[in-house]
C-alpha cells in the first residue's frame, strides 16, 4: 500500500489492474512481484465485509469503502445480522401465522363464520371418549353415537326450509390389496351425512372426508379428531345459512382408516352416494396444529387448485410437496389414494403437519391442539366447499380434467398457480432467454474490458466447470457428514434439537457450494479482467446451471422445476437491470440488484424447505431401520442451500481472506458436531420427542404336518421405528438379554415366524427382533382356526382347502406354498395371483371387522408340479392381534413397560401365532 502511488493509473471498467509498464522503474523482481500481489488483493473487499452477503444484509449509508487501487465505491456498512434476521423476522412469523379464533361470544357479530370455539369444545369431548381402534368398543359404539348425536344437534338448528339432510351408517364388507397384502373388512362403520338444498336437481356431489379411527393407545386429538370437528363445524354453518348452494355435499366420517383405508374403500365402491361424488376434499393431520397444506391434488383437473387459489383464505400449497408425497418418500398415506384410485374422483388433499413428534401417539391429545390451528384450516375450508358447492364444473369434470397444475404460495401472501403446459412454456423460456442474457452479458464484458471474446469464454468455462464441482459437493458434503454419522451409530442427533442441522449439513452445503471457486480465485486469477466481472461471471455459471437442471427435469416430466425458474426468473430480472443501466460496468454496483432480487429468492427458499423439515424431522422417527434417516435430512437441507444461497455464497469471493470465512464455516460444523455427540444431541426427550418402541407379546404355537406342536414359547416381537433401533435402551434398567434378529428364522417358518401385523410391517420383518420370555404370555381372547375339508379336482391336478376363522376384530393370514406346489385360486380377490411379477410368497392377508364378528370363511387351491397331492402342500400362519384396550395386557408386560426409560413411548398388544401345515 505504501508503494500504491508508484504505479500507473491503468483501469478496466472501473478497476485498476497493473500492466508490463508496471515493471519500469522496479530492478528487484521480487519487489514486484510482492506489489503485484498486493494490488490483486486490493481488487477485493476487506475480509471483514464478507459476513455482510453471508450472514449479513449490507445496507446502503452515508458512509463509503474505497477501495485503495480503483475507483470502486461501495455505499455500505454492515448493518445486522439481516440474513439469519430475515429468517427469524420474516419467514418463522409467515410460516407460523394464524388467525385469531372466533369464540361462540363474537358470532353473532360475524354471521357465517367459522365458530373455533364451538370446533374446539366437540374437540374435547371427541378427545374424552379415548383412543378409537376398529373393533373396539370406543371406536364403534361411542364415537358412532356421538356423531350422529352431534349431527342431530346440527339438525335441530338447520334451516328446514332450505336444505334437507340425510344421515346414513354404512357397514360395507369388502377386500383390495394395499401394499404387498390383501385387506379384508368385515362390517366397519361410516357416518355418511348428505346436506342438499330443497330447489338443487344436481346429481353431482361435492365429497369432504375425515376419519375417526385411531392409532392404537392414541386419543387421536389431531390425527383426525380435528378435522372430524372441522367438518361438524362446516356441516353446521352450511346448514344454518341463508344462502343455498348448488349440489349436494357428503360428509363422511369415516371409521377404518388407520388399517389402513379400508372405511373409505368401503364407501367409495359401495355406498348409494358415491357413484355421484364428483370431487373430493380429504381432510388428515401429520402431526398436531399449524396451518394446513395443500400437497396433492387432481389427479388433472386444474380447476380445482384455480378454486383454491381463488377461496382459500389461507393458502398453504406447493408442489413440490405433492411430488415428493407421490414418490412414496414420506411413511404415510391418506384416503385421498383411494377415492383417486378406486373412484376416480379428483381432489385436494389436504393436512396440518406441525409438531408430527405426537403423531400416533398418546401425546395426540386436546391439550396440544391449537384453537388459531382449527380455525385456520375451518376457515380455508368453509370457504372451499361454498365454492366448490357451487362449481359448474362439478356438472361434468371430465371436460375440465385435461393437465396438471403447478401451485405455490409465496409466504402466505399470495397463491400461484398454472397448468402443467403452461409451466413448460415458463420454464423453457426462462431457460433460454437465461442463457441468451447470460451471454450477452459476457460479450459486454469483453468489449468493456477489451479482450477477446475467446478469453471470456474460457473464463466462463473455467466457472462453469467450478461450478458443477462446487454443485456436487455442495450436495455430497452434508451426505458424508450423514453417512459418518450412521456408521459411528449417532444418527437422529437433530432430531429434538434441530438447529444442530446448521452445522451437520447447512454449513458444509455452503463450504461445499463455494470451495472450488474460492480457491481457483485465491490462487489463480485472470488480471486482464476486472475482479466485479469475474465474480459476475461466477454468478452467471449459477444461471446455466440452473437452466441446465430446468430443461432437463422439465423434460422428464416433472413440475418441480417451477423453482429452479424462480430462481432464473429474479437473476436475470436483475441482470436485465443491470444491463439496461450503467450498473454492469461499475466496478460492484452490479450486486446491489442481484442481492435486492435474492432477498426474494432467500426468503422464499428458506420458507419451502423449512416446509419439509418440519415434516421430515419428526417423520425420521418412524421411518423404520432399513435406511440412514440422516441422507434425507442431508439432502433436503444441500438443495435448500443450492436455491436459497446459491446466488449469495459465491459473492464471499468479493472479500480478501475469503479462505478464512469457509475455515470459519468450518470451525461451526465442527463445534455443533462436537455438540451433538453429547448429552445434546441425545435423539428423544419424554413426551414431546419421543423414541417409538412397537412391540407385540406374542405366543407362538407352531404345529407340525403330523399334528405335533413344535415350537410353544412366547416373547417380544419387535417392529424397529427408527435407525438407531434399540440400542438407546442398552443403558437403562430394561432387560433385553437374548434379544434376537429374527433373519435367521425367515427360512424356516412362513413369515420368519413372526406375526406382523401390516405390509409396511412385514416388508422390515427381516430386521425385526424377537426377545424371549420365559413367562408364557397371557392371550385375552381366543383364536379359532376350523379347517373344514380338501377336496381333489375330478381330475386330480388340484387341491382345495376350506377354512374358517374367527377371534378378535384384526387378524392376519400367511400362505406360503411348500417346494414345487403353486396356488392357482382362492376366495380372496385374485390381484395377487394375476400378478406374480409383483407378488409373491408368502401371501399376507389382513382381516378385521367392526360390528360384524361372524366367523370369516375361505379356501385356497393348490397345484403341485408332480401331481403328488397326498403330502404336505402348504404352511399356514394364523394371527389374531388383540390391538385395543378392551383386551387387558398381563402383569409380565405391564412390567416390561414400567421399566423402559420415560423417553419411550410403546405401541403394544398381544398377539398370539399359530402356524399349520397342511
Amino acid at each position: 500500500h505504501r508503494h500504491s502511488s508508484l504505479f500507473p493509473r491503468n483501469r478496466v471498467g472501473n478497476m485498476e489492474v497493473l500492466t508490463d509498464g508496471d515493471k519500469e522503474g522496479f530492478s528487484d523482481t521480487a519487489l514486484y512481484h510482492v506489489l503485484s500481489k498486493e494490488k490483486k488483493l486490493k481488487r477485493r473487499l476487506p475480509w471483514y465485509y464478507a459476513p455482510s452477503f453471508l450472514l449479513l444484509w449490507v445496507a446502503p449509508t452515508p458512509s463509503y469503502f474505497r477501495s485503495s487501487v480503483g475507483g470502486a465505491i461501495l455505499r455500505h456498512r454492515t448493518s445486522a445480522l439481516l440474513w439469519v434476521a430475515l429468517f427469524y423476522a420474516i419467514v418463522l412469523p409467515l410460516f407460523y401465522r394464524l388467525p385469531d379464533r372466533v369464540t361462540m361470544a363474537d358470532e353473532p357479530l360475524k354471521p357465517g363464520q367459522f365458530v373455533g370455539e364451538r370446533a374446539q369444545k366437540i374437540l374435547y369431548e371427541l378427545d374424552r371418549i379415548g383412543p378409537k381402534v376398529v373393533g373396539s368398543t370406543a371406536n364403534e359404539v361411542t364415537t358412532v353415537a356421538f356423531l350422529l348425536n352431534e349431527v342431530e344437534k346440527i339438525r335441530s338448528e338447520m334451516r328446514g326450509d332450505l336444505f334437507h339432510l340425510e344421515v346414513d351408517v354404512q357397514q360395507p364388507t369388502g377386500s383390495y390389496v394395499v401394499g404387498t397384502m390383501t385387506s379384508i373388512y368385515q362390517g366397519i362403520q361410516n357416518v355418511v351425512v348428505k346436506l342438499s338444498t330443497a330447489s338443487s336437481n344436481s346429481s353431482s356431489y361435492l365429497l369432504i372426508n375425515s376419519h375417526f379411527d385411531t392409532k392404537p393407545g392414541s386419543p387421536g386429538a389431531g390425527d383426525d379428531g380435528t378435522m372430524v370437528v372441522v367438518m361438524l363445524e362446516v356441516l353446521r354453518q352450511m346448514s344454518i345459512s341463508e344462502s343455498e348452494f348448488m349440489h349436494p355435499i357428503v360428509f363422511l366420517f369415516n371409521g377404518a382408516e388407520e388399517n389402513p383405508l379400508q372405511a373409505s374403500h368401503g364407501f367409495i365402491t359401495q355406498h348409494k352416494w358415491a357413484p355421484n361424488c364428483k370431487a373430493v376434499i380429504n381432510l388428515e393431520v401429520g402431526g398436531n396444529g399449524g396451518r394446513d397444506i395443500l400437497f396433492q391434488s387432481g389427479p388433472n383437473n386444474p380447476w380445482l387448485v384455480k378454486y383454491y387459489k381463488q377461496h382459500s383464505k389461507h393458502p398453504f400449497a406447493s408442489t413440490l410437496a405433492e411430488e415428493i408425497f407421490q414418490f412414496g418418500i414420506l411413511p404415510s398415506d391418506t384416503d385421498f389414494r383411494i377415492f383417486r384410485d378406486y373412484g376416480n374422483i379428483p381432489g385436494l388433499d389436504i393436512a396440518q403437519f406441525s409438531n408430527g413428534y405426537v403423531y400416533h401417539t398418546a401425546f395426540d391429545s386436546f391439550d396440544v391442539v391449537p384453537g388459531r390451528a382449527v380455525q385456520n384450516t375451518g376457515e380455508n375450508i368453509l370457504s372451499l366447499v361454498r365454492a366448490l358447492s357451487n362449481a359448474s364444473e362439478l356438472y361434468n369434470t371430465n371436460e375440465h380434467s385435461a393437465g396438471h397444475a403447478v401451485f405455490f404460495d409465496f409466504l402466505g401472501l399470495f397463491f400461484v398457480t398454472y397448468t402443467e403446459n403452461t409451466g413448460i412454456i415458463l420454464n423453457y423460456c426462462f431457460a433460454v432467454a437465461s442463457v441468451f442474457l447470460v451471454g450477452f452479458s459476457l460479450w459486454r464484458m469483453s468489449c468493456v474490458s477489451e479482450v477477446s471474446a475467446g478469453r471470456i469464454s474460457i473464463l466462463f468455462a473455467s466457472h462453469l466447470g467450478l461450478h458443477l464441482a462446487g454443485c456436487l459437493l455442495c450436495i455430497g458434503l452434508p451426505l458424508v457428514m450423514s453417512i459418518l454419522y450412521d456408521v459411528s451409530d449417532r444418527t437422529m442427533t437433530y432430531y429434538s434439537n434441530n438447529w444442530l442441522v446448521i452445522g451437520l449439513y447447512i454449513c458444509p452445503a455452503i463450504i461445499g457450494l463455494v470451495l472450488p471457486s474460492t480457491l481457483y480465485h485465491s490462487f489463480k486469477s485472470d488480471d486482464k479482467i476486472s475482479h466485479p466481472y469475474q465474480m459476475y461471471v461466477g454468478l452467471h455459471a449459477h444461471c446455466v446451471v440452473l437452466s441446465i437442471l430446468t430443461i432437463a427435469l422439465t423434460a422428464i416430466g416433472l413440475r418441480i422445476p417451477y423453482m429452479c425458474m424462480i430462481s432464473l426468473f429474479l437473476y436475470i430480472l436483475s441482470l436485465l437491470i443491470n444491463l439496461l443501466t450503467t450498473l454492469h460496468d461499475r466496478g460492484y454496483y452490479w450486486v446491489l440488484t442481484v442481492q435486492i432480487s435474492q432477498l426474494f429468492q432467500y426468503v422464499y427458499f428458506c420458507y419451502l424447505f423449512y416446509i419439509f423439515l418440519v415434516i421430515f424431522f419428526p417423520a425420521m422417527g418412524r421411518n423404520r431401520d432399513s435406511a440412514n434417516p440422516d441422507m434425507l435430512i442431508a439432502l433436503i437441507c444441500a438443495v435448500g442451500t443450492f436455491f436459497a444461497l446459491g446466488f449469495v455464497v459465491p459473492l464471499i469471493n468479493m472479500f480478501r481472506w475469503s479462505t478464512y470465512l469457509l475455515i470459519c464455516l468450518g470451525v461451526v460444523t465442527f463445534i455443533l458436531s462436537m455438540i451433538s455427540i453429547t448429552g445434546v444431541g441425545f435423539p428423544y426427550r419424554p413426551k414431546t420427542s419421543v423414541m417409538r418402541v412397537n412391540f407385540l407379546q406374542t405366543r407362538r404355537m407352531f404345529y407340525e404336518y403330523d399334528g405335533s406342536l413344535s415350537v410353544n414359547d412366547s416373547g417380544y416381537y419387535f417392529d424397529y421405528q427408527d435407525r438407531r433401533a434399540l440400542r438407546p435402551l442398552k443403558d437403562y434398567a430394561v432387560n433385553l438379554t437374548g434379544l434376537t434378529s429374527v433373519d435367521g428364522y425367515c427360512d424356516r417358518y412362513v413369515m420368519c415366524g413372526i406375526p406382523c401385523f401390516w405390509s409396511s410391517w412385514c416388508r422390515g420383518i427381516s430386521s425385526a427382533a424377537w426377545l424371549p420370555r420365559d413367562e408364557e404370555v397371557t392371550v385375552p381372547g381366543n383364536l379359532e382356526l376350523n379347517f373344514l375339508n380338501k377336496t381333489l379336482s375330478k381330475s386330480g391336478s388340484s387341491a382345495r382347502f376350506e377354512f374358517e376363522l374367527a377371534g378378535p376384530p384384526h387378524m392376519g393370514l400367511y400362505i406360503r406354498p411348500l417346494d414345487g406346489v403353486a396356488v392357482e385360486d382362492w376366495s380372496f380377490i385374485r390381484t395377487m395371483l394375476d400378478q406374480p411379477e409383483k407378488y409373491s410368497p408368502p401371501y399376507q392377508i389382513y382381516f378385521s371387522y367392526g360390528v360384524d364378528s361372524s366367523p370369516f370363511k375361505f379356501h385356497i387351491e393348490f397345484v403341485k408340479s408332480d401331481g403328488q397331492l397326498d403330502g404336505p402342500i402348504f404352511e399356514l400362519g394364523v394371527v389374531g392381534h388383540y390391538v385395543n384396550q378392551d383386551f387387558e395386557r398381563d402383569e409380565t408386560t405391564l412390567r416390561f413397560i414400567a421399566d423402559l426409560p420415560d423417553f419411550v413411548y410403546t405401541m403394544e398388544w398381544p398377539s398370539l401365532f399359530m402356524r399349520y401345515i397342511f
